[in-house]
C-alpha cells in the first residue's frame, strides 16, 4: 500500500524537476545544503501533490489505457477520495515547508505550479485541446524558477530563459510518448495531437519545438554568462536532438507511415529516451559550469 502512495506522487517524473531545481540553484549562487534540502523537499511535496490529484482526477483515462490502467486508483488499490485529500495534505505541507523554511515567493510559485498543473492543465487542457502539453507545460517548467527564487528571492532573466528551456523542450518530449501510444490516447477520448492531426503534422512540430529549445539554450548562454562547460554541452546535446527530431520528421512524413502510422514508433521511442538524457545532461552542465567557474 505504501508504495501506491509513493506512486501517487509520480517518482520517475520528480527526479528530473528536482534535478532541474538544484542545478539552477546553484547557478543563481551559493546556496546552503538546508536550503538545498528544504527546498527540494517541498518541490516534491508539492509536486507529488499534483500527481497524487491528477492520478485522482485522470481515473477514468487511466482506466480506459492499458499504459495506466494498473495505477493505483484505476485499479482499485487506492480509493479515489484517499488519493485527493493525499495529495491536498501534500501540497498544503509543501507551502508550510517553503514558506517558512525557504521564502514566501518560492512558496507563492509553486503554489502556481500546482494549481497550474492541476486545474488548468489536468481540468481544463488535457481533454479539450490537442495543445494541451504545449500551455499546461508551463506549470512543469517552474522548477528551475522556484530554485532560482529559493536563492535569490526574486525572479531573474536567467530563472525565465531556464524556463523556457523546459517549456519548449516538453512539447517534443511528451509528443514523441504520445505517438508511439497514440491508440491509447484515442480509446480513451484524450485530443492529443497525432490522435487529432496525424503523425506527418505531430513530428513536424516536434521538429518546430526543437529548434526553438536549442536556439533558446544557445541563448541562455550569452545571457547568463554561462561558460564553456555549458557551451560545449547545448552545442553537443542540441545537435544531437536536431538530427533525432529530423530523422523523426522524415519517418513520420514518409510513404510508409501514411499506410501504416505506428512505423513512425521506433523514431518516436528513441526521441523520447534522448530527450530525457538531453535534458538530465544539459542541466547538470549548467550545474557544473556554475561550480567549476569556467568562463569564455
Amino acid at each position: 500500500m505504501s508504495s501506491d502512495y509513493l506512486q501517487l506522487t509520480k517518482p520517475k517524473v520528480q527526479s528530473l524537476l528536482i534535478f532541474t531545481t538544484v542545478a539552477t540553484m546553484y547557478v543563481a549562487g551559493d546556496p546552503s545544503l538546508e536550503l538545498v534540502a528544504l527546498t527540494c523537499l517541498g518541490g516534491y511535496l508539492s509536486a507529488g501533490g499534483a500527481g497524487a490529484v491528477n492520478h485522482w482526477y485522470d481515473r477514468d483515462i487511466d482506466a480506459g489505457m492499458k499504459r495506466t490502467a494498473d495505477r493505483p486508483v484505476p485499479s482499485g488499490r487506492v480509493a479515489p477520495n484517499a488519493a485527493l485529500i493525499y495529495g491536498l495534505v501534500l501540497v498544503a505541507l509543501a507551502m508550510v515547508v517553503l514558506t517558512v523554511g525557504v521564502n514566501p515567493l518560492a512558496a507563492a510559485l509553486s503554489l502556481s505550479g500546482f494549481l497550474g498543473y492541476t486545474l488548468v492543465y489536468t481540468v481544463w487542457l488535457k481533454r479539450t485541446t490537442p495543445q494541451n502539453i504545449v500551455i499546461g507545460g508551463a506549470a512543469g517548467a517552474l522548477p528551475p524558477v522556484i530554485g532560482w527564487a529559493a536563492v535569490t528571492g526574486d525572479v531573474g532573466l536567467p530563472a525565465l530563459l531556464l524556463f523556457a528551456l523546459v517549456f519548449y523542450w516538453t512539447p517534443p518530449h511528451f509528443w514523441a510518448l504520445s505517438l508511439r501510444i497514440a491508440k491509447d490516447y484515442a480509446a480513451a477520448g484524450v485530443p492529443m495531437l497525432p490522435v487529432v492531426r496525424g503523425v506527418a503534422e505531430t513530428t513536424r512540430q516536434i521538429g518546430l519545438y526543437t529548434i526553438l529549445l536549442v536556439a533558446i539554450s544557445l541563448v541562455l548562454f550569452a545571457v547568463a554568462r554561462m561558460g564553456l562547460i555549458y557551451l560545449v554541452a547545448a552545442v553537443v546535446l542540441g545537435a544531437i536532438f536536431l538530427w533525432q527530431a529530423y530523422k523523426l520528421w522524415r519517418i513520420g512524413t514518409s510513404a510508409e507511415v501514411a499506410a501504416t502510422p505506428s512505423a513512425s514508433t521506433p523514431g518516436a521511442i528513441a526521441l523520447y529516451r534522448y530527450s530525457i538524457s538531453y535534458l538530465s545532461l544539459l542541466f547538470l552542465a549548467v550545474a557544473a559550469d556554475a561550480l567549476v567557474l569556467i568562463r569564455i
